[in-house]
């Protein structure tokens, strides 16, 4: 008997890139990523680079950190943030050199 419930396995992969697609849709988490991709920077690097307060900086690494995008390391009382899942920086970097071209 064959099982009706077999699941095509790009399903789990659409899924997952659907849902990484849909953090990257918001322009402020896209800059705060890419932002990071040359390395770790703290929520006050973050706020200059976006030019925006740092309760919405914190708010959209809040969001980042719950989908598993970001981390950071505390040194003092400082947290210094960093990209966390290896598959988002060559997006990011595609992304960049496509709608990034340097003049």
């Amino acid at each position: 008997m064959r099982d009706v419930f077999t699941v095509d396995p790009m399903d789990a992969g659409a899924a997952e890139a659907a849902e990484m697609l849909k953090v990257l849709s918001n322009p402020s988490r896209l800059r705060i990523l890419c932002a990071l991709v040359p390395g770790d920077k703290t929520v006050g690097e973050l706020e200059a680079a976006l030019n925006a307060p740092q309760s919405y900086v914190s708010s959209q690494l809040a969001r980042l950190r719950g989908e598993g995008l970001v981390t950071f390391e505390r040194e003092g009382r400082v947290k210094r943030y960093r990209l966390s899942d290896p598959r988002v920086r060559p997006v990011l970097e595609r992304l960049y050199e496509v709608f990034c071209p340097e003049s």
